[in-house]
């Protein structure tokens, strides 16, 4: 993965109740991101309207939309771009 890359944010839900199965994909899955253009910065459960949300780097969009493509049988993800903010403009990108 190339130096520079694009941070995502991804809010799961999954579409029916985990399995070992579910869970078993999901690893394999994880596995084949990192060796490609994905990296995990943290993966974490949650209670509310989502069950995970994952921070991720991708090399471009197109590498973030395959990674959520896999899973579309599994779980509805609704991804985020996210842009660090800056300590000198804090209200957003200038």
């Amino acid at each position: 993965m190339r130096a520079i890359a694009m941070m995502f944010i991804a809010l799961a839900k999954f579409k029916k109740s985990l399995s070992k199965e579910v869970v078993e994909q999901n690893m394999k899955d994880i596995e084949t991101d990192t060796e490609g253009q994905i990296k995990y910065l943290g993966i974490y459960w949650t209670l509310g309207r989502y069950d995970t949300v994952v921070m991720f780097e991708a090399l471009d969009e197109k590498a973030a939309m395959n990674m959520v493509l896999r899973r579309a049988d599994r779980m509805d993800i609704e991804m985020l771009v996210a842009v660090p903010a800056d300590e000198s403009h804090p209200s957003g990108p200038v």
